[in-house]
């Protein structure tokens, strides 16, 4: 049997939980679900558990997916080579196939499965259902010079519409990043992007990034627990936000301008990360917050 200082600790916690779980009644969370919590089982588990919580209190969870190295370990074992440019992985029609059958056809079934072994009542879905998401070919720009992407795509509007309807019913939407064009092709896009464009489009409470980082750091390496989007730009000039982080901090920033509350960039390889960060007064990652926080 339990002590009772560790049943009176249980109860604190659960008040200490009570005014978010109030505040947040109701509300769109878009998780964007990546990284080693997509790997290790017990993490995999853990952040599963998280999201079915949050349906079950009464929030609505939407959730974003990657798939990269599920995709790299299918184009190996198809003898295609990954190539990336500017850290976005080139993609030919070849490429695009097998894309879009890794993550439609495996890893977003994988999740929804999981989603609904647990209890809850997961959809999988892509942006091609419904043409919820509109793209259009992307290009980036290498030494100066433009380079093509091949099929990844760069979003140009999100309905919102299937998402509303299923998250305010009983359902947990699971997409899968794949977008499409007027003329019915299909693309690649960055999950993060895609996790982005969907919190502005259900004007979500709250976007979690899980990583593989424990947040944002200072020079010392101090994790950076809050920072304003005012400041986003002078830490990247001085250097504190760099390499891949920073696409996925300016993507947080536009989801904020665009009207999200706040955005968190979590550790998602700490169990229960996204209660902790939620529900517990001091989190565990970098809230990115602009003035309607």
């Amino acid at each position: 049997m339990a002590k009772m200082e560790d049943l009176i600790s249980r109860a604190e916690i659960l008040i200490e939980a009570l005014p978010y779980m109030q505040k947040f009644e109701g509300a769109k969370i878009v998780v964007k679900y990546g990284g080693n919590a997509m790997i290790n089982e017990d993490l995999k588990n853990s952040v599963m558990d998280d999201i079915i919580l949050l349906k079950y209190i009464g929030l609505k969870p939407i959730v974003v997916h990657g798939g990269g190295p599920d995709i790299s370990a299918a184009l190996s074992k198809s003898g295609i080579e990954s190539k990336f440019i500017n850290g976005l992985r080139y993609t030919d029609k070849a490429t695009m196939d097998i894309a879009q059958q890794v993550l439609i056809g495996k890893t977003n079934k994988e999740i929804v499965s999981l989603l609904n072994t647990k209890g809850g009542r997961a959809v999988g879905i892509s942006g091609i259902d419904a043409s919820f998401i509109e793209c259009k070919k992307q290009t980036t720009v290498e030494d100066g010079e433009v380079k093509e992407l091949g099929y990844v795509g760069d979003i140009v509007h999100v309905k919102n519409c299937i998402l509303d309807l299923l998250s305010s019913d009983q359902y947990i939407p699971v997409i899968a990043p794949i977008g499409t064009d007027e003329h019915g092709n299909s693309y690649n896009i960055n999950a993060d992007t895609v996790a982005s464009a969907v919190a502005k489009a259900v004007q979500a409470e709250k976007l979690v990034l899980l990583t593989d980082v424990e947040g944002l750091k200072d020079d010392d390496g101090n994790i950076i627990y809050e920072a304003h989007t005012k400041e986003i730009d002078q830490m990247i000039g001085t250097g504190v936000i760099k390499g891949g982080m920073i696409p996925k901090v300016l993507g947080c920033c536009d989801a904020i301008d665009a009207g999200v509350s706040g955005v968190h960039i979590i550790d998602g390889r700490i169990p229960h990360c996204l209660l902790l960060e939620i529900f517990t007064k001091s989190g565990i990652g970098t809230l990115i917050k602009g003035d309607k926080y």
